[in-house]
């Protein structure tokens, strides 16, 4: 988050926190970097589970908490209105161990439900990129890893990998704890967050994977 000028606490009470969040996020709105930092700030936030433990809401700031959607479209929502039927009917309690089981179940396949829709999607995102080999795109790097530079194009959202072996006008070296790749003789830096030109150079389906090159 300094990287791009801005500043997030991540000590205090809870309510401190949550505002300097809430804050980060309306200052990003309509920024170059939004969709970058949105994506960031929900891939660090911890999955959610079911579970008999009922440790409220943090961002509702309930203590006690229950929910199903409307309309419904998860086995858990079915669950939720099952028990609720049955208590609000005068019933007795369920087996806790019993549905503990179900949640961890339901938890597990929710999980595998969502990296198949990631899946879905990048395989789509390929498909449809497949159509553009050769052509030129503006992006922003979206993540920084030691066999390259991942890079999201301006104009789709889609994204894809600029291996580290295309980067070759220098011996780049990954800097983990700034993001960043590094030539060793230029010293010229690759960061998060970079705006960065690339060439569409490979589309392949099997391996639901794009690659580009630097351009320029």
């Amino acid at each position: 988050i300094r990287r791009f000028g801005y500043k997030l606490r991540t000590t205090g009470s809870n309510v401190d926190v949550s505002r300097s969040i809430n804050s980060l996020l309306d200052n990003i709105q309509d920024k170059p970097e939004e969709n970058l930092i949105s994506t960031i700030a929900i891939r660090s936030m911890a999955k959610a589970i079911y579970s008999t433990d009922n440790i409220g809401h943090y961002g509702l700031a309930f203590n006690y908490y229950t929910h199903f959607t409307s309309p419904i479209r998860r086995y858990p929502d079915l669950m939720a209105h099952r028990l609720l039927t049955r208590y609000l009917s005068g019933g007795s309690s369920v087996d806790r161990n019993e549905y503990e089981e179900k949640c961890k179940h339901a938890s597990a396949m929710e999980q595998l439900a969502a990296s198949a829709e990631r899946a879905s999607i990048k395989y789509k995102q390929v498909e449809f990129m497949a159509e553009y080999l050769g052509k030129v795109f503006d992006g922003v790097i979206s993540g920084v890893t030691e066999w390259g530079l991942y890079v999201e194009l301006k104009e789709n959202m889609c994204e894809g990998l600029v291996p580290i072996r295309s980067l070759d006008d220098d011996y780049y070296e990954y800097d983990d704890k700034n993001f960043c790749l590094t030539g060793r003789r230029f010293h010229h830096k690759y960061s998060l967050g970079d705006a960065i030109t690339v060439r569409v150079v490979q589309a392949n389906l099997d391996r639901k994977q794009l690659d580009f090159e630097p351009v320029g």
